[in-house]
């Protein structure tokens, strides 16, 4: 084991790039076996998500609406 001009320990470094590339072939090979949605598949999918976001965003908006005009009738003092 050699120590490089700082005192560090090279083994050290070569050990932790070895656990780096280790990590990122486990992660290439693993990826290789995901089964990918197809281009119609993915393309539903965008859709039904943007369309489930834009029903959300409704709702909240909704009862944001509801919310706010009910605590405006209880703290507003009619003159």
């Amino acid at each position: 084991m050699g120590k490089d001009k700082k005192g560090g320990m090279i083994a050290g470094f070569d050990s932790v790039m070895g656990r780096v590339r280790g990590f990122i072939a486990d992660t290439i090979s693993e990826l290789r076996r995901c089964s990918w949605p197809s281009r119609r598949e993915l393309l539903e999918s965008t859709v039904l998500v943007v369309v489930a976001m834009v029903i959300l965003a409704l709702f909240v908006a909704g009862v944001d609406e509801l919310a706010m005009k009910l605590i405006r009738l209880v703290t507003v003092r009619n003159a």
